[in-house]
This record gives structure tokens, C-alpha cells and sequence, in this order.
């Protein structure tokens, strides 16, 4: 009886993640890590879906290969075993063979790096000049935003303590969840050109957005550069993704996609005020959706 509960509760478990994952993966309000995710998170840039088709391309190779490498291992070692097959081959050279496991991998590379060339070029050549550079520096273990625009703002980005969920209005933890929730987001316009010049102050760190396709170390002395376009609206995060010590796990990234009028209003505001800012955007945005969804 407790080997069935326990069957009952681990398929109960399941479930659950299973249904969560596709509930947040339906929508593209936000992107976050779900639970027993296996894709990538929800596209918000043309240059993921890029990413996501590759990925899904090289499937079409790595799929048949993997079965067909199986299957002669499998064939080898039932017809080759030594009860069936006391004296073993002599055979020491086979040009048919040589042939075919020389080109056959060639020709597969071939198909996979053409693609993969491109697309490593598409990610380093912005289709258009950037409308809006924002220098995003790491720290041990929050990030500076910088905005260069005509009135300079700037400010930190930290996780948000359990503790000030109820100050910042961020209890909702579908839409803010723990240990990627900050106290400041990035606020950039929907379908605008966004470059990000990434550096650090300390440590090497990692600036990684994943349904933006982005992601690029932050050195100590040096400016790396990422771009993207985002053309869905909602929150989305991600993550320092280089070890840079013992709070590497607690350095998320936030970055907010609003429509151009609400980034102008907020980017006014923000100069003088930015708690106040922050709160009158989260206002608009979340009086139009309560729940937040996700999926990583």
C-alpha cells in the first residue's frame, strides 16, 4: 500500500509539472525556467527562433545517426559473438567501407556547418542600427543598468528579497519567482532595435537572456556587445550564466518589454523617481494581466 501511494504521488507529480510546463509555455507573456522543461524557453526575438529551428534541424541528423550506431552495435554483437562465431573475420581492409565512413561524415559536417555559419553570423550582424544602447556591468552579485539616452539614467538590479515583495507589489510569484524576481528591471520598447554593451567590475560574469538568444561574458576591462529586437511584450528572465562565486545562483536577469508609449513614459519618470516609476508601469502592465506566464 505505501509503494502505491507512492507510485500514485510521484505520478502526481508529474502531472502536475507536465500541465504547469504547458500552461506556461502557452503563453508569451513571460519566459521563465518551468518545470521538466526539455524545449527552449517561448521565442521573443526572430533571432531565438533561429536558434530554436537549428536546433531542431540538427535533430533531423543527430536522430538517425544515434539509431544507426545502435543498431550496428546491436548487429555486431549478436551476429559477431564468439558462440556463433568461433574463428573471427581476418579481414584487414574493406575500400567499400573506408569510402563510405569517410564521405558519409563529411557530407553530414558539410550540412551542419553551412547552416551554422550562418547563423553565427546573423547573431553578430544586426540587421539595423540600434535605436536604444544600454550598458548592462556585472557585479559580485547584481547588475548596473546603464541607458545612454539624451538624460543619462542609471541604476541597480538586484534579486528581490522575500522580504520586499509586499514593498515593490511583487507577491504574485507566477508573474516575480523566487530567485529570479529583481528589484529594478530593464525596460526596453517592444520592436526596437536594443544593443547591449556588457562589461563587469569584478569577476567575469554572463549576461544571458534565453528567449532573447543572447548571451555574452561580462570581463573585467572589456566591452562586449549583444543586440536584439523584441517583438512580444512581457517580462522575461534570465540569468549570470558564468561562476563568479558563492552567489552566482542569485543573479538574475529581468528585462521588461512594454510598448514604445509606455517605455517613454516610464524613461521620463524614471529619471527623477524610478521606485515610483517601476510601480506606475507594473500598475498598467499587470491591471491588463494578472498572471504572468512562462517557459525556458
Amino acid at each position: 500500500m505505501t509503494a502505491m501511494r507512492k507510485f500514485l504521488a510521484g505520478a502526481k507529480f508529474l502531472i502536475s509539472a507536465w500541465a504547469a510546463a504547458t500552461l506556461f509555455g502557452a503563453s508569451a507573456h513571460a519566459a521563465q525556467p518551468a518545470p521538466w522543461e526539455v524545449t527552449f524557453q517561448p521565442a521573443a526575438t526572430d533571432m531565438m527562433r533561429q536558434i530554436a529551428l537549428f536546433e531542431q534541424y540538427t535533430l533531423w541528423f543527430i536522430v538517425p545517426i544515434t539509431l544507426f550506431v545502435l543498431f550496428l552495435l546491436a548487429y555486431c554483437i549478436l551476429k559477431f559473438r564468439a558462440s556463433v562465431n568461433p574463428i573471427p573475420s581476418r579481414t584487414s581492409h574493406n575500400t567499400l567501407i573506408e569510402v563510405i565512413w569517410t564521405v558519409g561524415p563529411v557530407v553530414v559536417l558539410l550540412m551542419l556547418a553551412i547552416p551554422s555559419f550562418q547563423l553565427l553570423t546573423a547573431q553578430y550582424t544586426p540587421p539595423e542600427e540600434a535605436k536604444l544602447t544600454v550598458k548592462a556591468t556585472g557585479n559580485q552579485w547584481n547588475w548596473d543598468y546603464e541607458y545612454q539616452t539624451e538624460n543619462t539614467l542609471s541604476f541597480n538590479s538586484a534579486i528581490l528579497a522575500d522580504s520586499d515583495r509586499a514593498a515593490a507589489g511583487k507577491e504574485d510569484r507566477g508573474a516575480y519567482p523566487r530567485l529570479l524576481a529583481v528589484d529594478n528591471e530593464m525596460v526596453v520598447p517592444v520592436n526596437t532595435m536594443t544593443r547591449v554593451l556588457v562589461t563587469a567590475a569584478d569577476v567575469i560574469h554572463a549576461f544571458a537572456m534565453p528567449s532573447f538568444g543572447i548571451k555574452t561574458d561580462a570581463v573585467p576591462g572589456r566591452i562586449n556587445e549583444v543586440w536584439f529586437k523584441a517583438d512580444k511584450e512581457g517580462l522575461y528572465y534570465g540569468q549570470c550564466s558564468e561562476l563568479c562565486g558563492k552567489d552566482h545562483a542569485f543573479m538574475p536577469i529581468a528585462i521588461r518589454v512594454v510598448s514604445d508609449a509606455q517605455y517613454k513614459t516610464w524613461l521620463a519618470a524614471a529619471s527623477t523617481d524610478l521606485p515610483g516609476a517601476n510601480k506606475a508601469l507594473m500598475a498598467e502592465v499587470d491591471g491588463k494581466d494578472k498572471v504572468a506566464a512562462a517557459g525556458n
